[in-house]
């Protein structure tokens, strides 16, 4: 048993302010890295800087000096660090030493210097040039017996510009197998919002925060995830604008934050009150309580109508520009309010509540995260929070829309120039028209389906631009004997990762540059563009002197690989000339996209960018209907269980706050009270007491399994923490072996880590 208090201790000041100071400049110290970071973090997120290696939250119209986070700084501290994983360090380390490191150690250890290949005979990693890295690549892809057995995984760090080229490549090879990143957070947001609203992003504005009179923030915790998404919040809180905030734990940021850019909160470090109403709804409730909130909705507005008062509803934007409204009402009526009530953990009058200050605003914005994407029913998740929007006309007018916080800073631009493994027709036959060629049709694989196939023993070759595939995955034990089965392995990335040390027969490390460092190409600096949550694009371009001189850009890399892998081939493309002049990528780009990218590189040298056409901000209906879709849900389960066990709690992975994705800078957790450990579960008192588990003991998590296989993690400290009764939270990627691949969204097949079924059992 555990000293809890060892651990855990309340955090009561306001999330932001000079706790987040102090933390930025110890990551700087600790990365060796205060002059080098300090001048990076001044150009970061500027119009003549480099974005944000973190979330994708937009940048404002008018920009301080200070446009970066907390872990926006840790980010780049994390990149701009003086350490150095050379060829010595790798002679020093066998893999199988590496391997029993933990993930926080691995990256720690600084950034990639060189290309490197390994060695099964001595168990390590050993220099090779990259040309001979990727003549090894284009054997291994000439080896296929069929072009479906390549995977080319993709990264949110990768630029539109590198990932256009990786799109093309694989499609030129023959395959639509792109899993990325996004399979893994939003793509729910990407299936489910285009059955509804006609496009897969989000339809607000940094600028429609400034006018909305209600917040509704949903399964989210922009204070660690994206923390520069807290400003906007506590601007919108301090003009008097109603934040609602539903979460299963009371997450600090959501609270009170201080926002480190502002003297006056720095100065009496009080922070500002964000959340007018904080609702704990159970984990898998968020259905329930938005099916509650309408039911009374609907309710009141009949009662308005009968009566002769103003009604709630807007009816006429629900005649003129939606369908499905009579089947939608009908089945909240159906729906019963014990269902409801028991389903979402909210009371009928936590449920008024929000109604009432709903029906009381007229302009409404509701923002999401992977608490809601990530349920078996996440793509229905979304359309519900549409449902919600439309019945008073909330998106399309300023103040008002639905706004997913995408978690990676160019996740949304990946998936717009390509990176998507069920394309449009349109999209392959405007590139096939560019490129001169004849585009795979069939959809290719997704995350979930890369490693079925992976497990089948069908992939031969994966290819990763960024990011840690490896550690992200579920069901780990699986996914890591998969992978090592695996003929040739390929990791584009700035700093060593598991990835690294879960590897196939065969593998390569390719360093690349990170976004804060120079990428001159022919004596001319180049720069790359991002997309943002809010379809903003602008320019990237780095300050820095790279790491090592070894160092490629992600494009170099991409066309190194094309001309080892198609040779003289046809269709004739200039890969040398793309590594020469950016430019040239984004002009075929814009040949592809015509609407979307027209004028390009002109557009790209506005101030800030340009944003994307978005027909549904303009309350164009690019659905089936031509209108806005009401979408039925029935019942409220998000996640249905077809294994049922009396003691089963409903288990939602979690990230510290020092923490981004995978990346993990420390063991604590400061807004959560957590210090110096990660193997931890955040328990109900009542769910505790039921088991016979005291504050500190150690704890097993098994996962009540519908397939047989037994998956469990071990040695969880117990926690007594503030979060609903059946809840229960852990940290990702530490859990990830309790989630099983087939615990996925219906159709997005984006995994539940949001829900997952689990017994905790004393050890």
């Amino acid at each position: 048993m555990a000293n809890p208090d060892d651990i855990f201790a309340p955090y009561d000041a306001p999330a932001g302010g000079w706790g987040a100071l102090a933390a930025t400049a110890r990551a700087l110290r600790q990365q060796s890295a205060v002059a080098r970071g300090s001048r990076a973090l001044l150009a970061t997120n500027q119009p003549e800087g480099f974005d944000c290696p973190g979330c994708a939250w937009p940048d404002p119209r008018h920009t301080s000096s200070f446009e970066f986070c907390e872990n926006g700084a840790k980010a780049v501290a994390w990149e701009v660090t003086d350490r150095r994983v050379t060829r010595d360090f790798f002679a020093q380390n066998t893999l199988a030493d590496l391997a029993k490191q933990s993930d926080h150690w691995l990256e720690s250890q600084g950034r990639l210097t060189e290309p490197m290949r390994y060695d099964p005979a001595t168990d390590r990693y050993v220099p090779i040039a990259w040309d001979d890295a990727f003549a090894m690549i284009a054997r291994h892809i000439a080896a296929m017996d069929h072009p479906d057995q390549a995977e080319f995984y993709v990264s949110g760090r990768t630029s539109n510009e590198a990932a256009f080229l990786f799109a093309l490549l694989g499609r030129l090879i023959g395959t639509n197998n792109f899993p990325d990143c996004s399979n893994m957070c939003h793509e729910p947001t990407s299936r489910g919002l285009p059955q509804s609203i006609g496009i897969g992003k989000g339809t607000s504005t940094l600028e429609d925060f400034e006018h909305a009179d209600m917040i509704l923030s949903i399964g989210q915790n922009p204070g660690t995830n994206s923390p520069r998404a807290m400003g906007t919040l506590r601007d919108a809180a301090r003009r008097g604008a109603r934040i609602v905030v539903l979460n299963p734990l009371r997450e600090r940021a959501l609270e009170r934050f201080a926002d480190p850019k502002d003297a006056g909160d720095i100065l009496t470090n009080r922070g500002q009150r964000i959340a007018h109403l904080y609702c704990q709804v159970k984990v898998g409730g968020d259905v329930a309580a938005l099916k509650g909130v309408m039911k009374l909705l609907v309710e009141a507005d009949r009662n308005a109508r009968a009566n002769g008062r103003t009604p709630v509803l807007d009816h006429d934007f629900i005649a003129a520009h939606t369908s499905g409204f009579d089947a939608f009402v009908a089945d909240l009526d159906a729906t019963a309010w014990d269902a409801i009530l028991e389903t979402s953990g909210l009371s009928r009058e936590t449920l008024q509540q929000i109604a009432d200050i709903y029906a009381a605003s007229r302009n409404v914005i509701l923002m999401y995260g992977m608490g809601i994407t990530q349920h078996r029913h996440g793509s229905q998740n979304i359309q519900q929070c549409v449902n919600l929007l439309l019945l008073r006309g909330n998106i399309g007018r300023p103040g008002t829309g639905i706004s997913p916080v995408r978690g990676h800073s160019n996740v949304q631009g990946d998936r717009t120039v390509g990176i998507d493994d069920q394309p449009s027709a349109a999209y392959l036959d405007r590139l096939g028209k560019v490129f001169n060629f004849e585009p795979p049709r069939e959809h290719g694989h997704n995350v979930v389906t890369a490693l079925e196939a992976m497990l089948r023993g069908d992939v031969r070759v994966f290819i990763g631009m960024g990011g840690n595939f490896a550690a992200a995955v579920p069901d780990t034990p699986l996914a890591d004997a998969a992978m090592r089965r695996i003929g040739l392995t390929v990791s584009v990335a700035t700093k060593l990762n598991r990835g690294h040390v879960v590897h196939g027969q065969d593998a390569l490390i390719l360093p690349c540059l990170a976004r804060s460092e120079l990428d001159p190409q022919n004596g001319v600096l180049q720069s790359v563009t991002i997309e943002d949550s809010m379809s903003m694009v602008h320019a990237s371009g780095g300050l820095l002197e790279p790491a090592s001189p070894q160092l490629r850009s992600e494009v170099a890399i991409v066309c190194g690989m094309a001309k080892a892998i198609l040779g003289d081939r046809p269709p004739r493309i200039d890969w040398d000339g793309y590594v020469a002049d950016y430019a040239r990528i984004r002009d075929d780009i814009e040949a592809v996209y015509p609407d979307l990218f027209h004028d390009f590189n002109e557009r790209l040298r506005q101030p800030g960018g340009f944003r994307l056409y978005n027909p549904a901000s303009e309350r164009v209906w690019k659905t089936d209907t031509g209108r806005a879709n009401f979408l039925v849900f029935r019942g409220v389960a998000e996640d249905p269980a077809r294994e049922r066990n009396p003691g089963t709690l409903r288990l939602a992975t979690l990230r510290s706050h020092d923490q981004y994705n995978t990346t993990i800078y420390s063991l604590d957790d400061r807004y959560r009270g957590v210090k110096g450990d990660r193997m931890v579960a955040f328990m109900n008192e009542q769910d505790m007491a039921e088991r016979g588990i005291a504050a500190g003991d150690r704890i097993r998590l098994r996962t009540v399994s519908e397939d047989g296989v037994d998956r469990s993690v071990g040695n969880l400290t117990a926690l007594p923490y503030n979060i609903p009764k059946g809840s229960i939270g852990a940290y990702y990627p530490e859990a990830n072996p309790l989630l099983p691949l087939y615990h996925h969204d219906e159709l997005a097949l984006t995994p539940a880590a949001k829900s997952i079924p689990v017994i905790a059992e004393a050890m």
